[in-house]
């Protein structure tokens, strides 16, 4: 009896040991699967606080351009509201000299008097035209150009070194830096 009951106890120390190894792997296991989650939510918290970041700047950045686009669309009002006021203001003096001169004009009956006066004026005026950009179309024995000249008459029998030149301008064109602003009718050799 002695040997059965030492392999009963051998037995229930063997029985004993595997439990215990059983009940360290499950702790073991426990514990890794509890460090696999701590860090897992450590990364999902990162990369919460990336887009809380990320989803911040883009919300800034879409405000900065609302505003942007509102305060251009502001200056472009402005501009169109008040862009020739530069203009304006520099045409104001020459506006004061036909003041003055209409009033002289009534002073004196002498024609020679107002003809000057108005020349005087008028090239006042292509002064402060030309200080902003205004220039003057070239017609006079130039070639017909569509860019800038406007045929409104064809004169035929002016020879061949007259074909397809300007022979006439019936109404100056303009040119606003080099972008024409009004082109220059003329009548062109045929």
């Amino acid at each position: 009896m002695e040997e059965k009951d030492i392999n009963i106890e051998e037995s229930e120390t063997l029985n004993e040991a595997p439990e215990e190894e059983t009940e360290e792997k499950n702790e073991t296991e426990t514990e890794t699967s509890t460090e696999a989650e701590v860090e897992e939510a450590d990364e999902i918290s990162k990369l919460q606080s990336q887009i809380a970041i990320l989803n911040d700047k883009y919300l800034r950045s879409v405000a900065e351009f609302d505003n942007y686009r509102k305060r251009t669309l502001k200056e472009r009002a402005e501009l169109i509201l008040n862009g020739g006021e530069k203009v304006i203001t520099a045409i104001l003096p020459v506006v004061d000299d036909m003041e003055r001169a209409i009033d002289n004009g009534t002073k004196t009956d002498d024609p020679q008097v107002l003809r000057e006066g108005m020349e005087l004026i008028y090239h006042k005026l292509m002064k402060v035209l030309e200080s902003q950009g205004v220039s003057i179309i070239k017609t006079e024995e130039e070639d017909f150009d569509t860019d800038v000249h406007e045929a409104v008459a064809m004169v035929p029998g002016m020879g061949d070194d007259k074909k397809g030149k300007v022979i006439d301008c019936l109404q100056k064109g303009y040119k606003l830096n080099d972008k024409v602003i009004r082109h220059a009718k003329v009548a062109v050799g045929q």
